[in-house]
């Protein structure tokens, strides 16, 4: 498994922390990487990168799901697949110049893992939906 393979797979453990236990970045970061073992600087930075937009732009990526996610509010969906879908969306936010289609890859990879089959192809109707919009506003 790549490094950004396995960033973006600690990036959703550590947001559905954040999601389900109501805690903020410092306490999420500090017992997460407490619990876990050696990982990587590379793959450690990377997940810590994208948690940081992620929870600064919290509301935003919310609004660009929800607005994406036809008949669906955040709170209706599971849990996995709304943090997943933050993380795709707070990379797509904050690396611009990773390919879009790179990163709906990985999510749709990494939701078969941790979700189910259908999760995944929901993920990839609504992260594809919110590219051609952040392609199209600049």
């Amino acid at each position: 498994m790549g490094t950004r393979r396995k960033s973006r797979e600690l990036l959703l453990q550590m947001l559905f922390q954040s999601d389900m236990g109501r805690q903020g970045y410092d306490d999420v970061r500090r017992t997460f990487w407490a619990e876990r073992g050696a990982v990587d600087q590379d793959t450690r930075g990377f997940a810590d990168d994208l948690f940081r937009i992620a929870i600064d732009r919290w509301g935003e990526i919310d609004h660009l799901i929800e607005r994406h996610a036809e008949h669906w509010r955040m709170d209706r969906m599971a849990a996995v697949d709304r943090n997943l879908l933050r993380g795709s969306v707070a990379e797509f936010l904050g690396y611009p110049s990773t390919p879009k289609p790179v990163i709906i890859n990985e999510a749709i990879e990494i939701a078969r893992k941790f979700s189910s089959p259908e999760s995944a192809q929901f993920i990839n109707g609504v992260l594809d939906s919110v590219a051609k919009e952040l392609e199209s506003s600049g």
